[in-house]
């Protein structure tokens, strides 16, 4: 996931906030289409993304919580 966000802030030529889990997602330097493209990646790497299910997700605050997202899903 790291690196996920790393590669789009370099290739979107964001500059990337440091990554904690406490680091809330609207400071972190990254804007509303760089998430769509993590996301993506993601979903590509992962085979899941957790903003397309049947269940209701809140949208994540801080890193941590958008790491618990695919941290959480059943493998």
């Amino acid at each position: 996931i790291v690196s996920q966000f790393e590669e789009v802030a370099r290739q979107q030529r964001r500059s990337l906030a440091p990554l904690s889990d406490d680091l809330k997602l609207l400071h972190s330097g990254l804007d509303s289409l760089s998430f769509a493209l993590v996301v993506a990646r993601l979903e590509d790497a992962l085979g899941y993304d957790p903003f397309d299910s049947a269940e209701v997700v809140q949208f994540p605050v801080t890193f941590g919580d958008f790491v618990q997202l695919y941290e959480n899903h059943p493998q």
